[in-house]
Order: structure tokens, then C-alpha cells, then sequence
């Protein structure tokens, strides 16, 4: 193995044949480099991205921060090179390493993979193939790295269930100090590595593949998932912080221009509105709020520890935070002069206000501004249970053109169940009306963005078990808006219909699928996330080679009672209320957001109790014990 110091001697060699050497060389300004003898458990927490996407994560920042806090253990960063390092690394025999020091990844005890999308799956082969490991769980042994895996996409953990040896399911800052702790029990005990399977098995929240067996009917169906030890649980339920831990200020501040330099604080975690299409707003349950005066103290020490001039209020409604007008109000105050800007991003129209818009016009100079109609018509929205109407959305627009904004970004969604292309061209329809109250207030400086994505139906959703639209319908409907929006006002982006399948075939396949990256990896793929790089006839191939049909996993209507590839997996909602949802949806029926009525969606039992007795100040998130898997 090469040892950091050659690492370094070969990267004073090789950098300037690339592009962005500040990705590859770290010391960046808040790294936390600690002594490698010093330190019992060494832990690589990688983002297989490029740096320029990855720095910013906040999820691996969160880590990076908690595993550093401890005198025991340290954390390093890894993130995938270009094509053009990767090349350079290769021909000079340089492994994947640690940014901090330049060990090599193959030294560490543990490897997370951090794994918010699933067109990052081939990357994570790269990876680890570029490190000198073994691809699958079952290759490596004692003298290897444990790796392990977490974020969204580890909600349906069975495509990648062959490479990874342990996934979190769910929140990962109080799990990650669990799983270090079982390592160095099990390093201590000189036990073989089926041991440390059994004793991650054990930890709530942590999936370990190899514990559990998949049975399939002839028709390709699955038949069963059964644990194959009793330390393995099922349903594996995931990990939920009762109290969100104090927001990370020591962000790292790199020494090359990147996506997001800017300051981020999760004010919120969790969604009330109950969308039928998203899966973050059903898994990410329930909703904790960080008070206002720990927002503003973790503002104040990352501008001292960072020097940043944009702040990030993360959220997934960050209008509907209980306190969001004192919020923006106490922020806009407090760094008024200071001439930051601030972005709230995630603002729903339904709890939008002029008063909200007064302060944030302070706030966020210039430029656009973004909502989410997600569908154009009545019957769409009634559908997806998005509660809003044309006029309310119009309304809302009006405030934002009166209020100094001249761009409109609306993002909506194609392919929804039971669409069609009127629904379509109602997306067109009211672009158009958009721009019309655009040009009333601030004439031919207005500009509308609309983007358009495809639905695509997730695991955990109400919609689970409906089938993707056909490659044929999302091409028609595509058509429709670019003919429609084709005037210099206009900027319409979408996502190539090919993408859209590549991504659900992963995010709706079975532990087969794991054939299928493998094999596609194998054929060149990798950053399947980039435009230029993706190519659909490799995937194609890939699933020939295998003998998988693609269509089996995007375009197959699942019974109900069907055994679905993630059943295994709880998010502590109950199926019979995702199942309640998908027959609302198709009788065109609301759910009220559960702020003002409880659903009984099996996160809180007892919660509606709590808040007909309490004052709203006073509701909050019950032990994380209470939260029972149905």
C-alpha cells in the first residue's frame, strides 16, 4: 500500500496536469487534521461526487463534525475525481485517499458513503474499486475497511445491498457513534468479521444485507424478505433524532470556487403537507423545529469561522416554520448592514404572506424567486394533495413581482398519476397568465422559469405502487411546453426521459438490480448524474447482459399486496395509511395538512392528544421511543 507521504510526493506531480487541483490537495480553512496514531477508530466519509457538489453536503458535514468531536476518533474526506485525475491516478498508481492526510482509503476501519441520489450508485463502485477494495460485501474480510452507507436513497438499500456491508436507515447522528463504538467492541474481541455483522445488526436503524435472504416468485415478483439470524430485525426501523443536535458553524471554506459557498442551517426537519409524490416529506417525519435564538447563535459563530456572505435557512417548507416571520425578522435585523444575503429556500404558497415577503425582500436582493405549484390544474393537485389554487398561486405572484423580483421560477411535475396532456397544457396556460401579471407590475423585465420534472414513484409513498408514464407520453407532454413557452421570456428546462427511467429503475428495483450496476460499471458507467456522461444504451446493455427486463421495474403497475422490495424497511408510517392516500388521490380527494389535524399516519401515537391540550408553542416531538414501527 502507499502511504500518504508517497501519495503527496506523486500529487506534487500529477496536479497541474488537471483540471481544479484545489479539489484533490484539501487545507481547507476549518479541516480538522488530527494525529493518526493518536485516535483508536479512523473513519472516510465520502461523497461519490465531485468535490464541487460534496463540500457543501451538509449531511457529511454533520458527520464530519460529530466524529471529529470525539478524542477517540477521527473523520477524513474523500470525494470522486474528474475523468481526467481519475486517468492520472491510475497510470501513477495512486489510490483513493483521505484529503487530510493522504492515506489511502484502504487504510481506514471504516468507509461511509453518503447516498442523497441513486445516480451516484456506479460512482460508489469506482470508488472503491479506484481504492483497492473488492466491489462486493461478500469479497472483503478482516483486513478491509468496514463500508457503510446512508441518505435517501438508502431507504430502498437493496440495489446496492451487495456492495455495501451495513446501511443506515434514517438520521445519522446518534447511530454514527453507535456504529464506531460496536467496531472498536468487535476490533477489541479479535471475533471474526461476521461477528461485527451481527453486532451492527443489532443496532436500531442499521440494515446489514448479508443477515437477511430474498425469495422471488416465477413471474419475477418478490415472495419474501426473512432475516437469517436472530439479531437481524424486521422491519428494520429507522433512526429518528427526538431533539435535532446544534447546527455545524466550523464549515469547511474551500480555496476554489464551488456550487454553494454559503453558510447552511437546517431551521427544520420534516414536512406537515403530506404530498403524495414526495418521499422526503414521508420519510423525514416528523417535523422538529430548532428555536429561533439557536439559529441566530449558529449564525453568528459560522460568519465569525467562515467569513461567508450568503446564509442558507434549509428546510423542506421553510414557510411553514412556526415562528418564520420572527425568524426573518430577528435575521434581517441583525445583519442588515452587514450585506449578506440569506435564502429560504422551499417557501410554500399556501403559507406565503405579505409579511413574510416585506422581510425577506431585505434579505434576498435582486434576482428570482421560487414556488411550487407542482401541477397547473385542480384535478392535478387534488391528486398529488397539493392544496392550492390558480388564484392563490397568481396572488402570490403578484406580491412577488410588486416586491422588486422580475424572475419567477415555478417548478412543476409531468407524468403524475392519471395526467393528462390538458393537464399539460395547463402548465403552459399558466406560465403564460404568470408572465401576463409579470408585465402588468414590472413590464418587459419579467421573466418566468419553469422547470419540469417527471414523476417518478418512490418507495414509502403513497404512490409506490403506481407505474412510471411511458418514454412515448413524457416525450408528448415535453413537446407540449416547448412549444408552448418558446418566447425570450420564457426559460424552460426538463429532464431527458431517458435520465428519468435510469433513475427509477434504481430507485424501484430489488437486490437483482445490484447485477445490473455492476455490469453497467463494468461497460464504463459512471457519473450517471452528468448529462454528458450518462448514457442510456450502457444501462440498456447492462440489464441485456444480466437478463433483466427494465420495464419490470419502471413501467409494472404493484398489486397492494404485492412484497415490495424496501417492505422490510420502516419508516414508521403504517402502509395502511400510504394505502389510504393512493385511494384519496385517485377519488380526487385533500388530506388537510397535519398542523391543523392529525392523520394517524403512525409516526406520533398519541401526538393529536398532545395538541388539543397543549398551546401550539408547546407541541413537540415526543421521545424518539414512542416513535413504533406499523
Amino acid at each position: 500500500m502507499r502511504n500518504a507521504e508517497q501519495i503527496e510526493r506523486q500529487l506534487d506531480r500529477i496536479l497541474l496536469k488537471v483540471q481544479k487541483p484545489g479539489r484533490y490537495v484539501g487545507g481547507e480553512l476549518n479541516q480538522v487534521l488530527k494525529p493518526w496514531d493518536e485516535v483508536k477508530t479512523h473513519v472516510a466519509l465520502v461523497f461519490p461526487d465531485l468535490y464541487d457538489l460534496g463540500l457543501a453536503n451538509l449531511g457529511l458535514a454533520i458527520l464530519y463534525d460529530q466524529i471529529n468531536a470525539r478524542p477517540d476518533a477521527l473523520a477524513e474526506r474523500a470525494y470522486a475525481p474528474w475523468i481526467d485525475m481519475e486517468a492520472e491516478m491510475r497510470r501513477a498508481g495512486i489510490p483513493l485517499y483521505g484529503l487530510e492526510s493522504k492515506t489511502p482509503l484502504a487504510g481506514f476501519d471504516i468507509i461511509g458513503f453518503t447516498l442523497p441520489y441513486e445516480s451516484l450508485y456506479t460512482n460508489v463502485l469506482n470508488l472503491l474499486d479506484l481504492a483497492g477494495l473488492p466491489l462486493l460485501s461478500s469479497e472483503r474480510d478482516a483486513r478491509h475497511p468496514l463500508v457503510i452507507a446512508g441518505g435517501h436513497a438508502a431507504f430502498n438499500p437493496e440495489p446496492m445491498s451487495r456492495f455495501i456491508d451495513a446501511l443506515v436507515i434514517g438520521e445519522g447522528e446518534e447511530v454514527i457513534h453507535e456504529i464506531i463504538n460496536t467496531h472498536q467492541a468487535w476490533k477489541a474481541s479479535g471475533e471474526p468479521r461476521e461477528d461485527l455483522w451481527i453486532r451492527l445488526a443489532r443496532l436500531p436503524g442499521v440494515y446489514v444485507p448479508c443477515l437477511y435472504e430474498v425469495s422471488y416468485h416465477p413471474d419475477g415478483t418478490l415472495s419474501g424478505i426473512q432475516p437469517t439470524h436472530p439479531a437481524a430485525a424486521l422491519p428494520v426501523l429507522k433512526r429518528v433524532v427526538a431533539q435535532l443536535p446544534p447546527p455545524v458553524t466550523r464549515f469547511l471554506v474551500p480555496s476554489i470556487d464551488i456550487v454553494h459557498n454559503r453558510i447552511a442551517i437546517e431551521i427544520m426537519r420534516g414536512c406537515t403537507r403530506g404530498c403524495r409524490f414526495c418521499q422526503a416529506g414521508m420519510v423525514t417525519r416528523p417535523v422538529r423545529e430548532r428555536p429561533v435564538d439557536e439559529i441566530l447563535t449558529a449564525i453568528d459563530d459560522a460568519l465569525l469561522h467562515t467569513g461567508y456572505e450568503e446564509i442558507a435557512l434549509l428546510s423542506l417548507s421553510s414557510s411553514d416554520y412556526t415562528n418564520i416571520k420572527g425568524l426573518v425578522e430577528a435575521v434581517s435585523s441583525r445583519y442588515r448592514d452587514q450585506k449578506l444575503t440569506v435564502s429560504l429556500p422551499s417557501l410554500r404558497i399556501e403559507s406565503f404572506s405579505v409579511e413574510l415577503m416585506e422581510g425577506l425582500r431585505e434579505l434576498r436582493p435582486g434576482g428570482g424567486f421560487t414556488i411550487a405549484p407542482e401541477a397547473a390544474t385542480e384535478r392535478m393537485r387534488q391528486i398529488i394533495n397539493k392544496g392550492i389554487t390558480s388564484e392563490q398561486l397568481l396572488e402570490t405572484v403578484r406580491a412577488i413581482y410588486s416586491h422588486g423580483w422580475l424572475t419567477v421560477k415555478l417548478y412543476f411535475m409531468i407524468g403524475h398519476p392519471e395526467e393528462t396532456l390538458d393537464d399539460v397544457q395547463a402548465i403552459v396556460d399558466l406560465c403564460q397568465a404568470v408572465l401576463a401579471e409579470g408585465r402588468r407590475i414590472c413590464g418587459g423585465r419579467a421573466r418566468v422559469h419553469a422547470g419540469v420534472s417527471t414523476f417518478i414513484p418512490k418507495a414509502h409513498t403513497p404512490f409506490q405502487w403506481v407505474a412510471c408514464d411511458s418514454v412515448e407520453q413524457i416525450h408528448a407532454k415535453q413537446d407540449i411546453l416547448r412549444k408552448g413557452l418558446r418566447h425570450s421570456s420564457f426559460k424552460l428546462t426538463w429532464v431527458d426521459p431517458a435520465v428519468t427511467m435510469h433513475e427509477a429503475w434504481l430507485s424501484r428495483g430489488d437486490r437483482r438490480i445490484g447485477a445490473v450496476i455492476q455490469r453497467a460499471w463494468q461497460l464504463g458507467a459512471k457519473f450517471d448524474a452528468w448529462q454528458d456522461q450518462f448514457h442510456a444504451e450502457t444501462w440498456l446493455r447492462a440489464f441485456a447482459d444480466v437478463g433483466l427486463d427494465p420495464d419490470f421495474y419502471s413501467h409494472r403497475m404493484r398489486a397492494q399486496d404485492e412484497v415490495l422490495p424496501w417492505a422490510h424497511i420502516s419508516t414508521a408510517v403504517r402502509t395502511t395509511y400510504l394505502k389510504e392516500e393512493l385511494r384519496r388521490s385517485q377519488q380526487g380527494i385533500l388530506r388537510a395538512d397535519c398542523r391543523d389535524h392529525c392523520v394517524a399516519c403512525g409516526i406520533l401515537p398519541g401526538f393529536n392528544e398532545l395538541r388539543m391540550n397543549t398551546p401550539p408553542e408547546a407541541w413537540k416531538c415526543p421521545p424518539v421511543s414512542q416513535v413504533k414501527a406499523r
